[in-house]
């Protein structure tokens, strides 16, 4: 793959994060910002000392909330293409539609899902803010821990792949990762700092919402950038003749 098709991919990939960054922005809008707002009110009333706001709850929820999603998107659009681009060929013979959305979604699941499952997103009071360090250090082991396992768990099915055969080296691959990331939850700190009297419903809804804004930026991720890896990688032969004819007309 030559440097300018990789530089195509990465202007594609960005531009795959953005729009899937807004996809996942009405998501967050809808669905989580209304728990947001919930749990502030839960934290109001029972705070002991309420703190002037630096930057207003309005434009949290509007303006700074597009700007964390959106470049987040672009940042992990362009990571993501160069991921892909890397891929493409070494996963089996799998097109560039299909490598990206399996590339996307081992991704949530290691990136996100296998941390998430241990470390659940809260929302605020909920958290000690004395332990927030702790806390944040305990995700980031977890989200490394399963990364470098899912590294791992995708060599092994490879390395026995030729004696097992790709569907049993993928199971024995699977269950090595599952079992040593059920290791991992039983042997790490558990994190349990919600506050006496915050509604289990609440909870429930802010870490759903949380969970589908990662679902959606992901998916629309991998079904957005396969399309167009597709497009520059395996263009139609009609599309492929009249560019050809431009140049001939001339």
């Amino acid at each position: 793959m030559n440097s300018a098709t990789v530089r195509g991919l990465l202007v594609r990939g960005m531009l795959a994060g953005l729009l899937a960054g807004v996809l996942a922005l009405i998501v967050a809008y809808f669905l989580g910002e209304p728990s947001v707002d919930k749990a502030i009110g839960f934290e109001d009333v029972h705070a002991h000392e309420h703190e002037t706001e630096v930057v207003s709850r309005s434009l949290q929820s509007t303006a700074g909330l597009a700007t964390g999603v959106l470049v987040y998107g672009v940042a992990f659009g362009g990571i993501a293409a160069l991921a892909c681009c890397f891929a493409l060929g070494r996963v089996g013979r799998f097109g560039p539609r299909a490598t990206a959305l399996l590339l996307s979604g081992c991704a949530l699941l290691a990136v996100y899902l296998v941390p998430f499952l241990k470390y659940p997103a809260n929302p605020p009071s909920v958290g000690d803010s004395d332990t927030i360090g702790r806390r944040t250090a305990l995700y980031f082991l977890m989200m490394l821990l399963s990364v470098l396992l899912a590294l791992a768990a995708t060599l092994l099915g490879r390395r026995l792949a030729p004696r097992l055969g790709t569907w049993y080296a993928t199971v024995v691959a699977v269950a090595a990762f599952a079992l040593v990331i059920g290791l991992a939850y039983a042997f790490l700190p558990v994190v349990d700092e919600v506050p006496a009297g915050f509604p289990a419903a609440l909870l429930w809804r802010f870490r759903l919402s949380a969970l589908a804004v990662q679902a959606v930026l992901w998916g629309g991720f991998g079904l957005l950038f396969g399309e167009l890896a597709e497009r520059l990688l395996n263009p139609k032969p009609g599309a492929t003749a009249s560019a050809e004819a431009v140049p001939a007309a001339r």
